[in-house]
């Protein structure tokens, strides 16, 4: 078995303060890898955006990049809290409305932040005159990257752990009870699998023209596939029952691989020939 790394969730710490502010003092500040791991992630997506709207007839051209961005970023991180709070955490909601908005302490969803997404892009759309598919197309292959940030960030903050294991490459990590059990990195399998194996297809896949609605499609498919196959080795949500046998993860991805499914059988059969995305 391996033993998890001395990793320090604070990357650097900014020696500035503390400064009194009547009876608030604020600073030091500390910078979190997890909050690098957004920025990257952000970052990532503004440049993979760019490469795609330089494509003639791009649904999304340079000048949109931005707004683009700005928009999905809200969808994520509101979607995001929104999701877990509800999907996995109901009852501490029931007892405590306003912990929905105290994001400082932790909890982010990724069902809730495509959720979050496709509701902003509607917008967003919108404001653009462009198709809704269309633009989802766009965005589909600029996420997964984002996707596998994530889950490093998870890693290095000793979140999210997997089952426990005795494959050669589990690993004991500090802060999971019981404590000095072997575990699956299953941070590490989704930041590969969701990260970068699902970039590299949806990328890929969308290179060329294809029907409205077929990149989209193969993400939720993709990403489905790779999250429903991790869960059975990612240690299960504290106090989230199973539910014929399933992961509230595996149960949330059912939908998402019918969605896709559905989509990728309108593009392919239903959707006009002259529908493509470039």
């Amino acid at each position: 078995m391996l033993q998890y790394p001395d990793l320090n969730p604070i990357a650097f710490t900014i020696p500035i303060g503390p400064i009194s502010l009547g009876d608030m003092t604020i600073g030091p500040f500390n910078v979190h890898w997890y909050g690098i791991m957004y920025l990257l992630a952000f970052a990532s997506a503004w440049l993979i955006s760019m490469h795609r709207a330089k494509a003639p007839a791009a649904t999304v051209n340079k000048s949109q990049v931005e707004n683009l961005i700005t928009y999905g970023a809200f969808g994520v991180i509101l979607g995001g809290r929104f999701g877990y709070v509800m999907f996995y955490n109901f009852e501490e909601f029931l007892r405590d409305p306003l912990w929905l908005f105290r994001v400082w302490e932790g909890g982010m969803s990724f069902h809730g932040g495509l959720i979050g997404v496709i509701m902003a892009m509607i917008i967003y759309s919108y404001r653009i005159n462009r198709s809704f598919v269309s633009v989802m197309d766009f965005v589909a292959p600029i996420v997964p990257l984002g996707l596998g940030f994530g889950r490093l960030g998870n890693f290095i903050g000793q979140e999210l752990w997997g089952r426990v294991s005795d494959v050669p490459w589990a690993m004991v990590f500090p802060k999971a009870l019981p404590e000095g059990l072997a575990r699956h990195p299953s941070q590490l399998y989704q930041a590969f699998l969701e990260g970068l194996v699902l970039f590299v297809v949806v990328f890929w896949f969308s290179a060329k023209p294809r029907p409205r609605g077929a990149v989209s499609g193969l993400f939720l498919i993709g990403y489905s596939i790779f999250r429903f196959g991790v869960e059975f080795v990612r240690e299960p949500d504290l106090g989230v029952a199973l539910i014929a046998g399933m992961t509230r993860g595996q149960l949330l991805c059912v939908p998402m691989f019918l969605l896709g499914a559905g989509l990728l059988v309108w593009a392919y059969v239903f959707a006009p020939k002259s529908a493509k995305n470039p």
